[in-house]
């Protein structure tokens, strides 16, 4: 039985909905779409929440427990979250476990990936990896940059989250920063 889940029921609801809501409202910020080249489309939603939700995986990795357990039950949320979407984009009963496991097994290989660039510090290779999940097809029309930017200033945000908090469900991302227009 998951710590985590012991104490009150719906104090632990409240801070499991807190911080996956604040990941999606982050996910959702138009400049991640208008700006940044993240394609407004299903996937590219579903790119967006992925690394915001990676960023505070990342950051719930260096909490004691019961964050362990937190950062599971967010991320069960997540992927009750794409089930429910692809259900609703039409995909039937038989055809959606097919689905969860490729999107998963695409979100796990995100997380390596992004975790190791922002271990290394690797603004360049964080952004090469970005551009190549969120665009195979078009990586160019990402900005990677400014997303590596984003996710390299939003993991030092989130780092400077006291522990206390965060299991309390604050989530800190940055400020994302709009192209500077000439």
């Amino acid at each position: 039985m998951s710590l985590f889940r012991r104490s009150p029921k719906n104090l632990n609801r409240r801070i499991i909905d807190t911080v996956y809501g604040a990941v999606v409202e982050a996910a959702r910020q138009p400049v991640l779409f208008r700006d940044w080249g993240i394609p407004d489309t299903p996937l590219g939603r579903y790119e967006s929440v992925g690394l915001h939700l990676i960023l505070f995986l990342y950051r719930a990795r260096s909490a004691p427990p019961p964050a362990d357990e937190l950062a599971q039950d967010v991320l069960d949320e997540f992927f009750k979250d794409v089930d429910h979407s692809i259900r609703e984009l039409g995909v039937g009963d038989p055809g959606v476990p097919k689905r969860m496991k490729k999107l998963a097994r695409m979100f796990y290989g995100r997380m390596g990936r992004y975790w190791a660039a922002l271990d290394a510090g690797d603004a360049v290779e964080l952004g090469n990896a970005l551009a190549h999940n969120i665009a195979p097809e078009a990586p160019e029309s990402i900005d990677r940059s400014a997303l590596a930017d984003y996710m390299i200033r939003s993991a030092r945000s989130f780092a400077d989250v006291p522990d206390e908090e965060l299991l309390a469900g604050v989530v800190r991302f940055a400020e994302p920063l709009p192209l500077e227009r000439s």
